[in-house]
């Protein structure tokens, strides 16, 4: 059942039939990481694109192990020219090369349990909001003057309104008339990050803070 497609010579109807599975699991695929994702058209058009691509550079190096290995250098300068994405989107990247490397070796039923079966996993962990992140959790960003000792001059406000608070980075802007401030808050109610907020800009000046979600940062690979 899941065996090559490829028993002799490659013909014409074969190379037409994976390319035509490699574009409907590609379209599959997209639709998948559309659902409850936000993403842009470039990156949903790569997506049912490039099984289609993959499978015909993998066709066209046919046990070649000299083009296997330049195939593979390729793909490696490909991925560290490119701008860095989240971990969803880099496991996207290598389900649609997944999905092309089974359809360019002839195994379409292979590549239809494999989507088949990552899709159904997919799904069943959105629905049961499996490891879902803490919103109370967040990246605080707070900008200083230069004249202020800024080691203990939020404790009190972060006593206040988190539960927990952590120092990660401190770096000088404006060519060191400012200092960048960034923590790592759990805070204690949801709906006090806005009080925070006006309590820190009471204390650095009203420079600038930004808030954001902690995972925002993390989820990069």
């Amino acid at each position: 059942m899941l065996n090559s497609i490829f028993e002799t010579v490659l013909s014409l109807q074969q190379l037409l039939l994976c390319s035509i599975v490699s574009i409907i699991i590609g379209f599959l695929q997209a639709l998948l990481y559309m659902y409850r994702n936000t993403y842009s058209k470039t990156f949903v058009t790569t997506l049912v694109i490039l099984p289609l691509m993959v499978q015909i550079v993998i066709m066209m190096v046919n046990g070649n192990l000299g083009t296997g290995v330049a195939v593979l250098g390729a793909f490696g300068l490909v991925r560290f020219r490119s701008v860095p994405g989240s971990a969803k989107e880099m496991s996207a990247i290598f389900f649609a090369m997944t999905i092309g490397l089974a359809t360019g070796m002839g195994y379409l039923a292979f590549a239809f349990l494999i989507t088949l079966m990552i899709g159904i996993l997919s799904l069943s962990m959105e629905w049961l909001n499996f490891a879902n992140e803490n919103t109370k959790e967040k990246l605080l960003k707070i900008t200083v003057p230069e004249n202020i000792d800024y080691t203990q001059h939020f404790d009190e406000i972060f006593q206040q309104y988190t539960q927990q608070y952590e120092l990660l980075k401190v770096k000088t802007v404006h060519m060191g008339s400012l200092f960048e401030l960034q923590y790592r808050i759990l805070l204690k109610h949801n709906n006090q990050e806005k009080a925070l907020l006006d309590a820190l800009r009471t204390r650095n000046g009203n420079l600038t803070i930004l808030c954001m979600k902690n995972s925002s940062i993390r989820e990069e690979l």
